[in-house]
């Protein structure tokens, strides 16, 4: 029997929805089924005998275990096998595919840093993100009906202790004296990755402070969104209160990290690959270091300055890890904190792991976060400006400024990059404008080392939106 999906849920980097009204536990089984049925084709293409292994988590919301019994019935039905992994990070389900080779795939179900009655599903195909085209032609199996059948096994693994075990390995090779001294605060935000945070800290040398570790799917003490300053208020508050070395806030599933100095700064994503790229280039001379096109002109800079070879690309952590494999970067990020290590990990954003590495690459460099923030250059940033625009004109509207701006640039820019939507540099520094991938909004970004710079910078965003009979309204959440 097919099954039609409510179109809205089918996004470029996962499948998200709102339970109850867009996303119930028919379209899970039907997930199931079309993913299935999917990887089992593509492994018996490939010649294999055996039922595809399919491996499965879930975050700590209240429709998260609904979803994962649904799902993992359509997968069986498809004929994989299931390994179901529990409540879990997000990059729990990463290492859980990554690590085991008879693992072919994997689904987490994750509302990610979305409100308490949003839901959805990350999925990994054959070792590699699945997404864009892969989540649309999942939608027209769905449609068709077009289903293999079967009758999987399901198992059970318990996977925290051999996850944490390969989280400290981030530390080989540092004096347990250097470490000791560390304080550092951690705030989990009820998210899912509190079990495993818990379990990691009470192994880590140093002193450390934790916040919020208890998983509940209402979020009752702020929202997990470590990207919004507001949010981490009270990691703030404790670093000032016990005199902390520094702070690390996770998101809902754990796959993006937030970061305060001992200063009470916030370190945001381009400003920690900074920090990162800084220890990691020592080992790989000359790498390629990615991000998104958001990030500072700072960290393009200072990674060239350090060596290695900085590269902007697209927005989005599907995007930027296929990226990573085809250029093999040992190392890449966005501004909305996934970082993600290929150097001595396994390339999938992990903000747990980007905890220990800030305090292995801290230690390493013999500088403490707060000394390795204040050396960065003092950037002024717009924040991330998103603001509605009809579905239908936001690709179009983008294209129109990037040919204007090609055809006709003016005296004030210098270069045009187009690689995700238009980046523009002037003599007062670079703004952006792209279109989101997951919603009907523009987004924008302006960076200056003056006050004056970056209102020149806006004014040129406005200019070149009015000219496509737009404005830049007001800003919308993720």
């Amino acid at each position: 029997m097919a099954h039609a999906f409510d179109p809205t849920i089918l996004r470029e980097y996962d499948i998200r929805g709102i339970i109850g009204q867009t996303l119930g536990a028919d379209d899970a089984r039907a997930i199931g089924r079309s993913f299935g049925s999917m990887l089992r084709r593509a492994v018996e293409e490939n010649g294999a005998s055996k039922a595809p292994c399919v491996a499965v988590g879930y975050d700590g919301r209240m429709s998260s275990p609904t979803l994962e019994h649904a799902l993992v019935e359509g997968l069986s039905a498809s004929g994989c096998d299931v390994v179901r992994i529990g409540m879990s990070a997000t990059p729990m389900l990463y290492f859980a595919e990554a690590s085991s080779e008879e693992i072919d795939g994997g689904i987490q179900i994750t509302g990610s840093h979305n409100p308490p009655n949003y839901n959805g599903f990350k999925m990994v195909f054959e070792g590699r993100p699945f997404f864009g085209g892969d989540i649309q032609r999942l939608g027209e199996v769905a449609a068709r009906g077009d289903w293999t059948d079967g009758t999987g096994e399901i198992s059970k693994r318990a996977l925290l202790g051999d996850y944490v075990e390969r989280l400290l390995e981030a530390l080989a090779g540092i004096e347990p004296e250097d470490l000791a001294r560390l304080k550092v605060g951690w705030d989990a935000g009820n998210g899912a990755a509190g079990p495993a945070l818990e379990a990691l800290a009470a192994q880590l040398p140093g002193e450390h402070h934790l916040l919020f570790t208890e998983v509940d799917g209402h979020f009752p003490n702020h929202h997990p969104d470590p990207t919004v300053e507001a949010n981490l208020a009270d990691l703030r508050a404790l670093v000032a209160a016990k005199k902390l070395d520094f702070g690390v806030a996770f998101d809902g599933d754990g796959d993006r990290i937030g970061a305060i100095d001992g200063e009470g700064r916030v370190i945001w994503g381009d400003q920690l690959l900074m920090i990162y790229a800084e220890d990691v280039l020592k080992n790989h001379p000359g790498a390629t270091i990615i991000a998104d096109v958001k990030a500072s002109r700072a960290l393009f800079d200072h990674v060239a300055a350090l060596g290695g070879e900085p590269l902007m690309w697209k927005t989005g952590h599907s995007l930027i890890k296929s990226k990573m494999k085809e250029t093999g970067a040992p190392l890449a990020g966005e501004m909305s904190g996934h970082i993600f290590f290929a150097d001595e990990y396994f390339g999938f954003d992990d903000a747990l792991y980007a905890g220990v590495r800030l305090i292995a690459a801290a230690t390493r460099l013999g500088k403490s976060v707060s000394a390795l923030k204040s050396a960065m250059p003092a950037m002024l940033n717009t924040p991330e400006m998103r603001f509605q625009v009809d579905e239908a004109r936001k690709f179009p509207a983008i294209a129109e400024i990037s040919e204007r701006l090609k055809s006709n640039p003016g005296p004030q820019v210098e270069s045009v990059n187009a690689t995700d939507g238009v980046r523009v540099n002037t003599a007062d520094g670079w703004w952006l404008l792209r279109a989101s991938n997951t919603q009907d909004v523009l987004v924008a970004r302006a960076e200056s080392e003056t006050e004056e710079g970056l209102e020149r910078l806006i004014a040129a965003i406005d200019e070149q939106l009015a000219l496509s009979g737009l404005e830049r309204g007001d800003s919308v959440g993720h």
